[in-house]
């Protein structure tokens, strides 16, 4: 038997997956240059023309390292929370932030928690990390069950409890209230990851009010609202504690220089970040209400994002190929509840009068073949 290097028992044990598959292998598989992308939650109007404009006229110092600390960065964000900047880490998105957690938290084996079928890259980087993973069911709309939560984190005294609010995949949002009976009934030695990467597109209940906490780790991206996503930028509040721990392990020139000028540039556009929540709202409720024209029940979002339900799991995997034949990319939930649900990304007008008319389209034929 021949002798060879071997990975890590706990990452052998992990399965072998391609957690999303990305746009553009999905159009060479069914031979289109291109498609209208509605799955990736990416933001469909773009950029700052100020953020665009301040990272081209950075390009040609592309050769140079990018600052390894953001502190120009740093400096904006804090002013924006009203925090120090030694309560700010800048990561390349908050999937590298999760990780980052992950390893600085967790031993080897140690429990974690999560509500059954949030965001999967959360659950990913548990699992790679050698960690323990547990999840509580979620409510019949993919809705976070806090009394749930906070009775299994009192069971399982968990390293971390994680929960995304508003929720990915679901769109479901906690009111800050009830946040906080989450956070402040969790055991002394659990730390609580709150992943607010959609918290930009809330209009209905109010967030987690502001505030450093020694407890909790509030993670925020430029990916949503400020249609950043292909830059990898993202950044956490936490305890100057915490934040200097992840100094000790973190990734120091993980974010590109580019990403950091441009990032900088998009905060100070807070005219443009308005214009993209007004659009978003916008479409959010035409989703809806195109949905109920039709008679198809959609998940409440405070997101960029709708769930629609189409009726089975293998209703759902129909659904979402018969789109990308016609050139629509969208994704679905994994798991159950809403694994009968696709969930669509607000597009431009024009993207959305697309997939209005192929998502209708498609529906029918499948209907058809029900009958």
């Amino acid at each position: 038997m021949s002798v060879h290097p071997q990975p890590a028992p706990a990452i052998r044990a992990v399965p072998a997956t391609t957690p999303f598959v990305a746009p553009e292998e999905l159009a060479r598989r069914v031979g289109r240059s291109t498609l209208v992308r509605l799955g990736a939650n990416e933001s469909a109007f773009g950029p700052s023309p100020k953020a665009i404009a301040a990272m081209q006229a950075a390009l040609p110092l592309i050769s140079h390292y990018a600052d390894p600390e953001s502190v120009d960065l740093r400096t904006a964000l804090a002013a924006r929370h009203g925090c120090k900047i030694e309560n700010i880490v800048v990561g390349s998105g908050v999937d590298e932030l999760l990780g980052l957690i992950c390893r600085t938290y967790g031993a080897l084996g140690d429990p974690v928690l999560m509500s059954h079928g949030s965001y999967a890259t959360f659950a990913f980087q548990v699992r790679g990390h050698g960690l323990d993973l547990h999840t509580v069911p979620p409510f019949s709309d993919g809705g976070i069950d806090v009394e749930a939560m906070l009775v299994r984190a009192r069971e399982l005294q968990p390293k971390i409890v994680y929960l995304a609010n508003p929720d990915n995949p679901s769109g479901t949002f906690i009111d800050g209230d009830a946040v906080a009976r989450l956070r402040d009934g969790l055991p002394p030695d659990t730390l609580f990851v709150l992943d607010e990467a959609y918290a930009d597109f809330v209009t209905i209940g109010s967030l987690l009010p502001p505030g450093i906490d020694e407890r909790t780790i509030r993670l925020y991206t430029f990916s949503k609202m400020y249609g950043m996503a292909g830059a990898r930028i993202g950044y956490a509040l936490a305890s100057r504690d915490a934040i200097a721990t992840f100094q000790k392990i973190r990734n120091h020139f993980g974010v590109n220089r580019t990403a950091q000028i441009g990032a900088l540039a998009a905060l100070e556009d807070q005219a443009f970040a308005k214009h993209v929540v007004a659009e978003v709202v916008r479409g959010r409720d035409e989703y809806q209400a195109f949905a109920a024209r039709i008679g198809v029940r959609t998940l409440p979002s405070q997101t960029n994002f709708v769930c629609f339900e189409v009726g089975t799991r293998q209703a759902a995997e129909a659904m979402m190929h018969a789109l990308l034949e016609r050139g629509v990319f969208v994704r679905k939930p994994g798991e159950p509840p809403i694994n009968g649900f696709i969930r669509v990304t607000v597009g431009t007008p024009e993207e959305r009068e697309l997939f209005y008319e192929h998502f209708s389209a498609a529906l029918d034929a499948l209907r058809e073949r029900v009958s």
